[in-house]
């Protein structure tokens, strides 16, 4: 159950912050093998100027068309966090025009007592999940 939380800089149209979540949760649904309506999304859009990503000194040229990704999710094999960026990245390019150089990810892990999808109970706790 993946929460994917997208800060972006206003100026997308709705059409394009829909492409945006919809390449961003196939390439979810394929390296993290959830099924396709485990979809958890939402955008915070910011002014320009109050979305300070550097490039850390790798030598990245950022945009205004820069996406800072924060995914909470269960823990991860290695190898599917490698496969996600790699898959997102290949998507955000060929479906938004997205810059590699644009797209900032960081995954933070929790465990199934971090979780409530409804009515106050702990879902994967209860094994209603």
């Amino acid at each position: 159950m993946p929460l994917l939380k997208f800060d972006i800089i206003q100026g997308r149209s709705d059409e394009q912050i829909r492409t945006l979540l919809d390449s961003a949760h196939q390439a979810m649904v394929q390296a993290f093998e959830v099924p396709p309506s485990d979809r958890y999304q939402c955008v915070t859009q910011h002014r320009p100027g109050e979305l300070v990503l550097e490039d850390t000194g790798l030598g990245y040229t950022r945009s205004v068309s820069v996406v800072l990704l924060t995914v909470v999710t269960r823990p991860r094999l290695p190898a599917q966090k490698v496969e996600f960026y790699r898959l997102l990245a290949e998507k955000l390019e060929a479906d938004c025009s997205l810059s590699p150089d644009d797209l900032i990810i960081s995954l933070v892990e929790n465990a199934d007592a971090d979780w409530s999808f409804g009515r106050g109970r702990a879902q994967f706790l209860t094994k209603e999940l």
